[in-house]
């Protein structure tokens, strides 16, 4: 069915107007980039480098020239088992390596970092975009040096959740190399450090013997302390003894008996040929 040539009129009509109004719009627009806060962009002409663009409006000129822009604001690279699920600005697997010891490790850590703006145009002729800096400095130098510096470290020490000096260590590196690099290290956190299973295990078997010796030991000492007890609270039952029977002499005896004498005279007493008398009945 053919369109009524009002209708199909209206239509090109429409059409040329958007045209008109909108592509000059555009055409307009693209004499211009904004450059966003926290945010720094190097500008180039036919691949010449023009000079660095801080935040705001700047004309440029259509196909002619580029803009590359940097984040100036914190920056996070994360090594991690799941690195879909993190949210990083840039994510990467854990760095697998060995301890001092041969035992193999899996080391997940964090890097937050700045791009120096004073030095963004050596960093764009040098390096190349955020995304290549990332890859050829963040990335390489970080994974590089928690390789190589977990292997001075015994698997004991870091197991044992001491990694302040690993962590230490490889922070040090990477300030030199990132400020060297045009960029500003201002944190690197080791997150975990995973072992093998057999080592993990040998481990908690190993704290589990020395938990039973310790215990072991404690009982020991217990009844150490107990036979010492006993030996202490025996000499000096002795002791009381050896000072009592030397204290009671004939006199004090004397004087006890005297005094416990209830002034009754004894009931029985034995004879010189050893026959038990009946002192009450000899009375009667």
């Amino acid at each position: 069915m053919a369109m009524p040539k009002a209708t199909f009129g209206t239509v090109v009509g429409g059409l040329v107007l958007l045209f008109v109004i909108v592509i000059p719009i555009l055409r307009a627009l693209s004499f211009f980039v904004i450059i966003n806060p926290a945010q720094v962009g190097v500008h180039t002409r036919l691949g010449q480098l023009k000079g660095k663009l801080d935040p705001g409006l700047h004309f440029i000129m259509p196909v002619l020239d580029k803009v590359f822009k940097y984040n100036t604001r914190l920056i996070t690279y994360e090594t991690s088992s799941y690195p879909k699920e993190s949210k990083a600005d840039y994510t990467d697997y854990p760095v697998d390596t060995t301890t001092k010891d041969g035992q193999p490790v899996h080391i997940k850590y964090t890097v937050r970092f700045r791009i120096d703006p004073a030095k963004v145009l050596w960093i764009y002729q040098n390096l190349g975009t955020e995304e290549q800096v990332v890859e050829k400095v963040v990335k390489t130098d970080s994974r590089g040096h928690v390789r190589t510096l977990a292997r001075e470290f015994a698997a004991q020490d870091l197991y044992s959740g001491n990694i302040r000096e690993l962590e230490e260590a490889v922070s040090e590196e990477l300030k030199k190399l990132f400020a060297e690099k045009g960029l500003v290290l201002d944190e690197f956190v080791i997150r975990s450090i995973d072992f093998s299973e057999d080592y993990v295990k040998a481990i908690e078997q190993k704290q589990i013997e020395k938990e039973r010796v310790e215990t072991e030991k404690y009982k020991a000492e217990q009844e150490k302390y107990r036979k010492q007890a006993l030996i202490t609270k025996a000499q000096g039952e002795a002791e009381a003894q050896r000072l009592l029977q030397k204290s009671l002499t004939k006199e004090l005896l004397t004087k006890m008996y005297i005094e416990k004498w209830d002034g009754h005279l004894p009931q029985v007493a034995t004879g010189n040929n050893g026959v038990i008398l009946d002192l009450g009945s000899l009375k009667k």
